[in-house]
């Protein structure tokens, strides 16, 4: 009887968390995600890229959310690839197939996500870099770039 009374008891806890507390819990998640994900230092330079490519080529609006939309996307899958992790590891802590099977899935959301931000982020500054790219050209290749020279007065 008193296993079942201790389980009640903790049912009953967390449902009853604060919300203080739900907020302390879920940054103490970040934390243990930042501590634990190896890649993400790579993402947040990924990220930071983008802003300053968002900037230097003055996106629109819209660009800017499907840009935001693509990076979060990106750190939201991590974030679920190290729950999952962390709970087959927990769950299996010996090699299992199926163990190994989950973290690969999980592993291809987060390969998916990161195709389909470079997807988003080449659609948007692909013809930016272009655009730039054509104007920079006319404008250092000597004539071509030069309005015509005056003929001569005769």
């Amino acid at each position: 009887m008193d296993s079942k009374e201790e389980k009640r008891k903790e049912k009953k806890a967390w449902r009853e968390v604060k919300y203080s507390e739900k907020f302390r819990n879920a940054f103490r998640g970040l934390r243990v995600v930042s501590q634990t994900t190896r890649h993400l230092s790579v993402h947040i330079v990924a990220a930071l890229v983008v802003v300053i490519f968002g900037f230097y080529f003055q996106v629109s609006g819209l660009e800017w959310i499907a840009l935001i939309f693509a990076v979060g996307f990106v750190f939201v899958t991590e974030t679920l690839n190290t729950a999952i992790e962390i709970d087959i590891d927990l769950t299996s802590p010996e090699y299992h197939p199926y163990a190994r099977d989950t973290k690969d899935v999980a592993a291809a959301a987060v390969l998916l996500s990161v195709l389909v931000a470079i997807i988003i982020g080449l659609i948007i500054f692909l013809p930016k870099l272009f655009w730039k790219a054509i104007c920079l050209f006319w404008s250092t290749s000597g004539r071509l770039g030069a309005a015509p020279a005056k003929r001569p007065a005769r």
